[in-house]
């Protein structure tokens, strides 16, 4: 365990760090952004994190519908996200060219953003709902933290094909082959084993980077 002791650490940035179970005894944080996987987050003395996601379904109320077991609000939540992206598609468009390649503050571009998604859901979705073991889509992109991205199928320097690109046009193709997250229940695929490999390369395990759409 390694142990900080009046040091100043203003302005220091921790990125994909595990930080479970830190401790921060007289410490001044002022101005502080935390944003990840985030629970059991204590605050002198009070454990905040439900008034926390209370505050992010108040927000977007999206997040209770996906955490729903009925199946009409799964439908809902996949209407409404597929909407959202796709006004946000539309926005970057209406944007001067280039601008959906640049980053802001060290975070990924628009596009890296929109192909880490295609990513997420071959991870999350066609591997550990469908129990697909194929090689993820080539355009996909993961966070460093995932180990051997070429063996996983993935090609950094690969992108959309067209401008007129959409992610939620690349999940609906991908969804399409077996099942989707909308499916009636009398053709829903039955529960899967998330498999440890894909493409014949291990996998990493699930919480394997510290945002909230691990592995990513």
């Amino acid at each position: 365990m390694r142990h900080f002791e009046d040091e100043d650490l203003t302005g220091a940035q921790f990125r994909e760090c595990d930080l479970s179970r830190a401790r921060f005894v007289g410490a001044v944080m002022q101005d502080v952004e935390i944003d990840g996987l985030v629970t059991g987050l204590t605050v002198n003395g009070v454990e905040v994190t439900g008034y926390v996601e209370a505050e992010l379904d108040r927000r977007h109320p999206v997040r209770v519908l996906i955490r729903s077991d009925d199946l009409g609000d799964l439908r809902e939540a996949w209407r409404r996200l597929t909407g959202g992206w796709a006004v946000t598609v539309d926005r970057v468009r209406s944007m001067r060219a280039g601008s959906e390649h640049q980053r802001v503050d060290g975070e990924w571009s628009t596009v890296e953003t929109l192909r880490h998604l295609v990513f997420v859901h071959d991870s999350w979705f066609r591997r550990c709902v469908l129990g697909v073991t194929e090689p993820f889509t080539a355009m996909g992109l993961a966070s460093p933290v995932v180990p051997d991205h070429e063996g996983l199928g993935l090609d950094p320097s690969a992108g959309p094909g067209s401008p007129r690109w959409s992610p939620c046009a690349s999940v609906r193709r991908r969804r399409s082959q077996r099942g989707s997250p909308t499916s009636h229940p009398s053709s829903s695929p039955g529960p899967h084993r998330c498999p440890t490999t894909t493409g014949g390369r291990r996998m990493p395990r699930a919480g394997a980077c510290s945002s909230a759409s691990s592995p990513c």
